[in-house]
Order: structure tokens, then C-alpha cells, then sequence
């Protein structure tokens, strides 16, 4: 039987759309771990809100982890409090009805390491592994969807040379014994550099190639602003970017010649006396303890579960399924 001309084109056209689609799509890399890490941070939140007030938002994923803050945000103060109840008794470890300063810490480091965890997990069971460990070809063709080197122009990974290479001088420093392959511990360096020593100099290489715009080394005050406030609209600045200029000026650039070197983007990166947890704990300890005893009681907690948790008392206070996660 004949097939009309016109159907047998239609099809043709069909099929090679199809397969274009397909072959650009496996290109296109799968993973968004080659953003660039910006501190060793608890939330990728601002700490501060435009009105230099600290940002309670940031708290919420400190203390609970972001998927976890999101889920808060649905719930009434009465569920709020009930679900806070649970977690405030999974901290205090000792049960002696108080949160001290080491075990609300602990807490905090607990879910960042979780969130590290969860991760790692997610994205090692994404590539196909040799034995216990994954190879750069494996991890090449699982995230760009081809093998080959990008040094060639002709080479369908070309266009990625540069994330490729970025990608090839985390792994090269992830891998610790160098066998030129990954185990799942070394795998979590390559991930999240941010929390492993031996990669810090990684991070603010990664740091300076993003933000240094016109490449001569330094991060100029503009490059800086720009980097988290492009105002392509000119608008005026709200007061975070302003603080965020008077930062710069008065503790990124230590040597006040008005930009950032190598050394001063280190200290901001990963600076090496700043902890995170800690400093999150005294903040939190330091709103919500109402005795000034240095430790939290349950009920002062549940007194302030806006700080910890947040909440939207909604009209239905609609309970989320998700109740067994902690």
C-alpha cells in the first residue's frame, strides 16, 4: 500500500526533531554541583534582611534544615509547637529538661552534615560505579553525556571545556590516594568542598574565576556588589547592599587598597576562626533565653517557635505527612 508523500515527511521531520532533541538533552549536564560555593554557611539565605534585621529565614534552615524549614511554613502555631516539642527532645541528649549551648551546636552541625549526607547519597547512586568507587569517564558520560575530552573543537563536550575542566581540578583534588578514581568519602569532598580543608584553596580558585569579571586577579568593590546585586534595572540599593559595601570596606579588604586578593577572598570564603554553628547557636540562645540561665528550657523554645521553626497559622493548620522525619 502507498503512503501519501506529504505523511511520509511529516514523519521524516518528526523523527529527526525527535532525535535532535534526545541528543541535545543527553549533552546537557545533569548536576548543578559546579555552582559556585560561596561560604560554609548554614543556609543559603542571607543572614540579614534588607533592613539589616537578622533574617529569621536563615534560623529556620539552620536549625531544621531547609526542606524540613519549608515544610514549618505550612503548619499552624499549634502544630508548629507540637513538631518542635518532638525535635527539642531528640536534642537534649541528657534529658535533664534543658537545651545547653554544646547540644543545641551539636544539633545544628547534625543537620548540615545530614543535608551533606542526603546528598551524596542521591548523587552516587545517579552514576554507574566500578566496585565501590567512580571513575571520571562514568562520571563524564553521566553528566555531560559523552566521554570525550573537550580539547577537541570537534568534540560534542567542546562547549563545556571550561566547566569540564573546573569539574576535572575538583576531582584531582578530591582525590586524596590518587588512583585516579573516587571513593564515596573522597566523592563528598568533590561535592561539597566547602566543609573539607585540603580543598579550600579550590573553593576561593572557583570563588575568583566567577567574580573577578575583568580577570586581573583581584575582586574589585564593584565585581563584589555585582556578584550578588547585579541592578541591571539601576534601581536604588536596598540597606543590605549597602551594608554589604561598608563589609567589604571595612573587613573583606584588609589591606584597604580597595580590592581583594587571593588571601583576602580566603579569609571571606573560609575563614579559619569563623564557626558557623557556633555563632548560630549563641544568636539563637541569646533571643530566646528568658531566664538568662545560658541554657534553653523546652518552654522557652516553644515560647519562641517563630525563631526556631516559623509558622503561617492558616486557616485549616493542614498537618503535612511528613511526620516521622525527625
Amino acid at each position: 500500500m502507498s503512503r501519501c508523500p506529504l505523511a511520509m515527511k511529516l514523519l521524516t521531520v518528526c523523527l529527526i526533531v525527535a532525535l535532535m532533541v534526545v541528543a541535545s538533552s543527553s549533552a546537557i549536564p545533569k548536576t548543578d554541583h559546579n555552582k559556585r560555593v560561596h561560604e560554609n554557611k548554614l543556609s543559603d539565605l542571607q543572614h540579614e534582611d534588607e533592613d539589616d534585621e537578622h533574617n529569621e529565614d536563615y534560623d529556620h534552615e539552620a536549625f531544621l534544615g531547609k526542606e524540613e524549614a519549608q515544610d514549618f511554613e505550612d503548619l499552624s502555631p499549634e502544630e508548629s509547637k507540637e513538631r518542635l516539642g518532638q525535635i527539642v527532645d531528640k536534642i537534649d541528649k541528657d534529658k535533664d529538661g534543658k537545651v545547653t549551648e554544646e547540644e543545641l551546636k551539636n544539633w545544628i552541625q547534625y543537620i548540615q552534615r545530614r543535608y551533606i549526607v542526603t546528598d551524596t547519597e542521591r548523587m552516587w547512586k545517579d552514576h554507574d560505579l566500578e566496585g565501590d568507587a567512580l571513575h571520571w569517564n562514568s562520571y563524564m558520560k553521566r553528566t555531560y553525556g559523552y566521554e570525550d575530552s573537550p580539547d577537541n573543537a570537534d568534540s560534542p563536550t567542546f562547549s563545556y571545556k571550561e566547566t569540564i575542566e573546573r569539574d576535572q581540578r575538583r576531582w584531582t583534588a578530591a582525590d586524596t590516594d590518587k588512583d585516579q578514581k573516587l571513593s564515596k568519602e573522597e566523592f563528598v569532598h568533590f561535592l561539597h568542598p566547602e566543609d573539607s580543608d585540603h580543598m579550600r584553596d579550590v573553593v576561593v580558585q572557583e570563588t575568583m574565576e566567577d567574580i573577578d569579571k575583568d580577570k586581573d586577579g583581584f575582586i574589585s568593590l564593584d565585581e563584589y556588589i555585582r556578584d550578588m546585586y547585579p541592578n541591571e534595572n539601576g534601581e536604588e540599593e536596598p540597606e543590605w547592599v549597602k551594608s554589604e559595601r561598608t563589609q567589604f570596606e571595612q573587613y573583606r579588604d584588609i589591606n584597604k587598597d580597595g580590592k581583594m586578593d587571593n588571601d583576602e577572598v580566603k579569609n571571606w570564603i573560609v575563614p579559619p576562626d569563623y564557626d558557623h554553628s557556633e555563632a548560630e547557636t549563641n544568636h539563637l540562645i541569646y533571643e530566646a533565653d528568658s531566664d538568662k540561665d545560658g541554657n534553653l528550657s523546652k518552654e522557652e523554645i516553644l515560647e519562641h517557635y517563630d525563631l526556631f521553626v516559623g509558622s503561617q497559622a492558616t486557616d485549616f493548620g493542614e498537618a503535612l505527612t511528613r511526620h516521622d522525619e525527625f
